[in-house]
């Protein structure tokens, strides 16, 4: 399962870039947010997919090393993130809550890697 915290990593990686890049650049470039509308529905559609992959991942490590931290940290994280997407309307609480709740879910996926690779050893 290293694999999937791999790639729940990648894909908080690339949701950090989205949420704190893109808006940067529409509003630098006011022509591009014309042509490029990325929908509300987008972060649902991906929030469906990040929250079963980031649980199968923290579930099957807390079966290995036994840590609650980041199976807490990951659920909290993931919480905000919903919480963002589904809670509350679109603006700056909205972006607060799913950046913060993608970091979460980011250091939860660093520490169970972390204590995965330590019961390897």
């Amino acid at each position: 399962m290293d694999w999937l915290d791999r790639a729940a990593m990648a894909g908080s990686a690339l949701c950090m870039v989205h949420c704190l890049a893109l808006p940067i650049l529409l509003a630098a470039v006011p022509a591009i947010s014309a042509i490029v509308a990325i929908p509300e529905s987008f972060h649902r559609w991906v929030l469906l997919f990040a929250a079963p992959a980031a649980a199968i991942a923290l579930v099957s490590g807390y079966a290995r090393h036994a840590a609650p931290l980041p199976l807490g940290v990951g659920a909290i994280g993931i919480g905000l993130m919903a919480l963002g997407a589904f809670g509350v309307p679109e603006g700056p609480v909205e972006i607060g809550m799913t950046i913060m709740g993608g970091m979460l879910v980011a250091f939860a996926h660093v520490a169970n890697l972390r204590l995965r690779h330590r019961c390897a050893v």
